[in-house]
């Protein structure tokens, strides 16, 4: 087992890998930027290092400071965690070349999977059911239109490079396509240093789900069943529970299976979540494969009893997988909600909801601690567990309720008008209700 890793990132996904590293045995070092001093991973690490200033390209996207914190620290490897450098091909090269262990895919997989574009080529050669969409890239506005009046409208002008929602535009018609297009790819510019544009076919009333996958370094690969993602906003994921209500057991079996076809197309290793659309004739759609561990991977853990974060450093350390497909088992049903804040500040009092069983917070904030403006918004993520999923959805209400983050305004008021929405409670939605239920005030964000 590794003596000492270095954990890439910050927040609650920091915080829950110190934890697994602890639990090992592990020592760990956190980095920090200037706002993140006195961040609860910096506190919690054995070791601490600051590598740049509070904007994120000067600190957490810095890879040659955070490199010199490994040789620094004499870490023996990177955990990425999500976001930041955690799917950045670049990065990994450099980790491997100076020797250093990337708890995660290789720099390969991670450029083949990278470029969605490339990725939907590769995977229908590899026989995984794709979106109907372009073949590669749209490289000016009449492909485009070209493209859309071929498959029909709506379309979907999406960033090659792109991911966590970002660089995506609806086009209605013709005259919402002509707008969009320079729109979507100045917007790819800048979030991905990456303008390249392709597009999809919209599929009505789909529902967004995703089955996460580990695999070792000796070939073999098993999935964990999978989790519905459809509550989102703006491409944003609010609220996943697993398993999705809209699955089935034979279902479950025929897309883990398509699942694992699509990690062993790009020789994956590690552990990994392929995201996939499914219409109303429960047909599976590939959308694209997240290369690394999820936001939402706890509900998962919590009805398989599978830890996936210790499972990675074990693959990473050339250990085969711990358990088989067979052993795999599903019990009962979980739900995360992501508690985002609205506005930076102090927090001047805080009550987590951890009592009780089958509830688990994963946080990273304090009383105390001043929530910066140069991150992601994400506070903290609440979990629920129940034998059923009425049982879940009771756990997490009861939860919510008693959560007090004050000093600062949150969503927790809007993840409780979800979870006693008629949509929501009847498992009848899609990736637009959300913004449906809000247009038509049944909620208010």
């Amino acid at each position: 087992m590794f003596n000492k890793i270095l954990i890439a990132n910050r927040g609650e996904i920091a915080v829950r890998i110190i934890r697994a590293c602890k639990e090992l045995g592990i020592a760990t070092v956190a980095i920090f930027s200037e706002a993140d001093r006195d961040a609860l991973h910096v506190q919690m690490a054995d070791e601490a290092v600051c590598v740049g200033a509070s904007p994120s390209k000067d600190s957490y996207l810095n890879m040659h400071n955070i490199l010199s914190a490994v040789l620094l620290t004499k870490a023996d490897a990177v955990h990425p965690g999500f976001g930041f450098l955690s799917e950045n091909d670049t990065f990994v090269a450099m980790c491997e070349d100076c020797n250093i262990k990337f708890i995660g895919p290789s720099a390969d997989a991670i450029s083949a999977m990278g470029n969605k574009a490339n990725a939907r080529t590769l995977m229908k050669s590899a026989g995984v059911p794709t979106i109907p969409g372009s073949d590669g890239t749209v490289d000016c506005v009449e492909e485009a239109v070209e493209f859309a009046n071929s498959y029909g409208y709506p379309v979907l002008l999406k960033a090659s490079a792109g991911g966590g929602g970002k660089g995506i535009r609806l086009c209605e018609n013709e005259n919402e396509l002509r707008e969009s297009y320079a729109a979507a790819k100045t917007e790819a510019r800048l979030a991905f240093s990456n303008d390249a544009i392709y597009m999809e076919k919209v599929i009505r009333n789909a529902r967004h789900i995703e089955v996460q996958i580990i695999a070792d370094e000796h070939g073999n690969i098993i999935h964990l069943g999978e989790r519905e993602c459809s509550m989102q906003l703006r491409n944003q994921k609010v609220l996943e529970e697993a398993p999705s209500i809209g699955m089935n057991p034979e279902l479950r079996a025929q897309l883990g299976e398509i699942a694992i076809l699509a990690a062993r197309a790009c020789d994956y290793k590690n552990a990994g979540t392929v995201e996939f659309l499914m219409d109303e004739d429960k047909r599976f759609y590939f959308m694209e494969m997240n290369t690394r561990i999820q936001v939402e991977h706890p509900i998962t853990e919590m009805i398989t009893g599978f830890d996936i974060v210790k499972e990675q450093i074990s693959i990473a350390r050339g250990n085969r997988l711990s358990i088989r497909q067979e052993d795999v088992q599903l019990n009962g049903h979980s739900i995360e909600c992501r508690i985002n804040a609205t506005t930076a500040g102090l927090i001047d009092y805080l009550f987590l909801p951890a009592g009780g069983l089958g509830i688990r917070v994963d946080s990273g904030i304090y009383a105390g601690y001043t929530v910066p403006t140069f991150y992601d918004s994400m506070l903290a993520k609440v979990i629920s567990h129940g034998e059923s999923r009425e049982e879940a959805i009771a756990k997490m209400n009861r939860a919510l309720g008693e959560l007090v983050i004050s000093g600062i305004k949150t969503n927790i008021d809007f993840q409780l008008q979800i979870l006693e929405s008629e949509n929501f409670l009847q498992g009848e939605y899609y990736t637009t209700t959300l913004a449906q239920m809000i247009e038509s005030q049944e909620i208010k964000p």
